[in-house]
Formats: structure tokens, C-alpha cells, sequence
């Protein structure tokens, strides 16, 4: 569905279940999709494709990070800022430029943070795959804390996405699996408090997000050592650690 097009409130949220239904997560947001909060939602998007101001990633893409990311593989939760505002690069995954195949700032430095931290400098950063799906598909959910930003600007659908990431949190809590979270910058931040760490047995880290050094034009990022830490964990869980 384009942006150009009247969305359907009921319409999408069917289409919407349907799509979701391989990776498992259907069960786990139908609450939510049948929910006011997501009437809201779809109006709210309704109302910026009525006044032409076109947002990015299309509706289309806009939950490929669940669609990529089956629900009973996911062990690692990444949660971003908002998608990159350029027009045709933002492609649903946080921090993914799948569409184009050209890192941006920020995978930039994630891709040198992983290089230095993880590999010890000993790869060529700038070959890495653009296109994240491949950590996706080991059980990374790669999400932003909004979906969707208006075309050119920066963190204008923030309150739109507000309640469907609360929500999320919410029941990944009441699922009791030992997630791995990985909060990357103020707003991502702002919903770690909502995670119950001590009753799930959940590893919460935390670090600033790659826009930061971008925007003060650092040559790096300090990542805090997350994807060391977040295969550490994995390992002690017994789990299989994500190959970065």
C-alpha cells in the first residue's frame, strides 16, 4: 500500500495480521491491532498522507523488522531511534539499508564499532552487508522507538509509535523469556524502566546511538561493547552468540 492511497483502518490491520502470521508475532500484536490505540495510528498517518506529508519507510515495509525476525528465534532486542528520513532508504529494520545497499551515518559507525570491538579490527568495516536481515534472521529484533518519520525530518512520528512500543514491552515482559535488550539512545532509553529485568532474568545494556557521533562528527562511536556483551550473554544462556 502507498502512502498516496486512503488507508483503511480494518483493512490494514487484517492485511497486517496476515503478513505477520509466518513470523509468529501475529498472536503477540493482535491486541494491539484491534486496539483504539491502532485506530489512532492509522488516522494519524491517514491525516499526514491527506495534508502531503509523505513519511518513510511505505506502509509496506513498516513492520519488516517483526516480518525478519521470527518471534520464537528472537533472543536480542535492539531498540533505535526513528528510521532514516531520506526518501527510499529507510526499508522497516533499525539502522538496515537494505533498499539501497549504501550504509548511512549511522551503520556507518555501527559497522566500525562492530569491526574494532568484536573483530579486532582485523575486517574491512566498509564491506560489510548493508542490508541487516542477516541479523534479523539470527533472532535480532532491530526496531525503532517510532516506525515511521515524516520525509527530511527527524523524529516527528515519535508519539504516534509511543503506545505500540509501550505495548510491546509489555508483553515480551509477560512472555518470561531472557531477552537481551539493547537500548540505543535517550529515547530508547526512556523504555527500560518497563522492563522487568529481575523477574524475567532479561540483560538490559544501554549506549548512546551512532546518530550522536555522527552529528558531532566523531571519527567513532562508542558503543559501550553491546554486541560483545550481548554474545557474552547469549553464551552464558546457552544460547547461539550472533555473528556480527
Amino acid at each position: 500500500m502507498s502512502n498516496t492511497q486512503k488507508l483503511s483502518t480494518e483493512e490494514y490491520a487484517k492485511k497486517l495480521y496476515e503478513m505477520l502470521k509466518p513470523s509468529g508475532w501475529h498472536d503477540i500484536l493482535k491486541g494491539f491491532l484491534l486496539s483504539e490505540d491502532f485506530v489512532t495510528i492509522i488516522a494519524t498517518l491517514e491525516k499526514c498522507v491527506a495534508d502531503g506529508e509523505r513519511f518513510t519507510p511505505p506502509l509496506k515495509q513498516v513492520f519488516n523488522a517483526f516480518m525478519e525476525c521470527p518471534y520464537d528465534k528472537t533472543k536480542v532486542i535492539i531498540l533505535g531511534q526513528d528510521p532514516y528520513p531520506q526518501i527510499g532508504v529507510a526499508d522497516g529494520i533499525a539502522f538496515s539499508c537494505g533498499n539501497t545497499k549504501k550504509a548511512e551515518a549511522s551503520l556507518h559507525y555501527i559497522h566500525r564499532a562492530v569491526n574494532d570491538t568484536v573483530y579486532e579490527s582485523k575486517k574491512d568495516a566498509s564491506k560489510f552487508d548493508p542490508d541487516l536481515r542477516r541479523w534479523s534472521n539470527q533472532g535480532v529484533l532491530l526496531l525503532n522507538t517510532a516506525l515511521t518519520t515524516e520525509i527530511n525530518k527527524i523524529g516527528k512520528h515519535f508519539n504516534i509509535w509511543e503506545p505500540l512500543i509501550a505495548y510491546l514491552v509489555d508483553m515480551l515482559n509477560t512472555s518470561h523469556n531472557d531477552y537481551v535488550w539493547v537500548f540505543m539512545g535517550r529515547k530508547a532509553q526512556k523504555f527500560e524502566d518497563l522492563v522487568d529485568n529481575v523477574l524475567n532474568n532479561t540483560t538490559l545494556l544501554e549506549c548512546s546511538h551512532p546518530a550522536s557521533a555522527a552529528y558531532a562528527k566523531e571519527a567513532n562511536w562508542d558503543c559501550n561493547n553491546v554486541f560483545n556483551a550481548t554474545n557474552q550473554h547469549l553464551i552464558q544462556q546457552k544460547k547461539t552468540p550472533i555473528i556480527w
